[in-house]
């Protein structure tokens, strides 16, 4: 067993890895203990939206930046209502919030949500071990009377599966097809309401985030939302102008099973579709291309993307695991963007199809606003002037 970390004196959680890495530190949020893939982010704001993100199921996360729940919780910054992520790791402790939008600590809101946390973690160390050799699996634990079994934890880190072949978009799906209409964040004003639509959108759900949905009515869309698992006969009965394909968690092939079948009869149908994330991933596959993991995935919100047909450079905010594989992709399909980090596929568009899709997330939350004219080029797209 590697103790990386001394055991302090009032030592009350410990992150386990697969491979017997010990890290000791003080539990924060709900009492118990969670499995799952130990992955790091880079982004500096937006904590609530990142612990909120469907797309962090079965991941426990490791924030780079060091004042995690310097700004408190409010019930606005949130992506789903039920948070997917399994926990948290941080370097140093909470401190109390210090923000006029507050509305609770930090701590609160985990214990309200079930997520549990680790604070005084060397996330240094533990980013440098992901980046070098991969995400872990792991187990977090927080025990106020410092009861932690570790051989016990290890046990189930090593015994918790990949999350390679692992399909979750199910787990976070919505449950029944509802309408949205909220808009996007102002200040002074907070969320507004749309007040015309102009055009219908199916958005199918792997995972959506709210801001995701916002962007779409902003830009005067009807957005109608539908479960992943969705039939094409559901979706066409909207009669909606365009289809989009929202971001989401798990294995792009194993979510894929039911979901290229559907993507492709959409595809025969000849409305405009615009993906990302894991709907990029999907939409790549259902047009007959491959995706694979990554060694260690993009999870932060300054990630450079070179449009290749304009040559600007985009810094976005992203979250996958897994890639589209750039030589699998058909002669019909080429690339739009590329990752400046590791020059991997960040974008395509079918040749002479209203089709399109990206690997990192141009709604920004949290994140840069650069690639929100993806959103005004999809509705160009519905209104035949693209």
């Amino acid at each position: 067993m590697r103790d990386p970390t001394p055991r302090p004196p009032d030592c009350t959680a410990a992150l386990v890895l697969a491979d017997g890495t010990l890290f000791w530190g003080r539990g924060l949020g709900a009492i118990g203990t969670a499995a799952g893939e130990v992955c790091f982010n880079t982004a500096v704001t937006g904590y609530q939206e990142i612990l909120t993100d469907p797309s962090y199921a079965g991941q426990i996360i490791a924030f780079t930046f060091p004042h995690i729940g310097n700004v408190g919780a409010n019930q606005e910054d949130i992506e789903a209502t039920t948070a997917a992520a399994r926990g948290l790791v941080l370097r140093a402790p909470m401190t109390e919030p210090a923000s006029y939008r507050a509305t609770q600590s930090l701590d609160i809101w985990l214990k309200s949500h079930g997520l549990i946390g680790i604070a005084g973690v060397d996330t240094r160390q533990l980013t440098m071990r992901i980046r070098n050799f991969g995400p872990p699996n792991g187990v977090i634990a927080h025990d106020p009377q410092g009861r932690i079994d570790v051989p016990a934890l290890q046990a189930r880190a090593r015994a918790w599966p990949s999350l390679e072949g692992m399909d979750l978009a199910k787990e976070v799906t919505c449950r029944r097809t509802y309408e949205w209409g909220e808009t996007v964040w102002d200040r002074g004003r907070g969320y507004g309401l749309r007040q015309s639509s102009r055009y219908r959108v199916v958005a199918i759900d792997y995972g959506i985030k709210r801001n995701i949905l916002r962007m779409l009515a902003a830009h005067g869309c009807w957005v109608t939302v539908v479960s992943a698992t969705a039939s094409t006969e559901e979706i066409i009965s909207h009669r909606p102008d365009g289809i989009f394909l929202s971001n989401g968690p798990g294995d792009p092939a194993a979510t894929g099973a039911y979901a290229v079948p559907v993507l492709r009869d959409l595809l025969n149908w000849g409305k405009p579709i615009f993906g990302i994330c894991l709907g990029h991933q999907l939409l790549a596959l259902a047009l007959g291309g491959r995706t694979r993991k990554m060694v260690r995935g993009h999870r932060g919100a300054n990630h450079p993307v070179k449009d290749l047909r304009t040559g600007k450079v985009e810094i976005s905010c992203q979250n996958h695991g897994f890639v589209v594989d750039l030589e699998s992709l058909p002669k019909d399909v080429e690339p739009t963007h590329l990752s400046l980090f590791d020059k991997s596929n960040e974008g395509l568009q079918m040749i002479g199809k209203p089709v399109f899709s990206v690997q990192y997330h141009p709604e920004a939350s949290p994140g840069p606003h650069d690639s929100h004219y993806l959103f005004e080029h999809f509705v160009r797209l519905m209104s035949g002037n693209a």
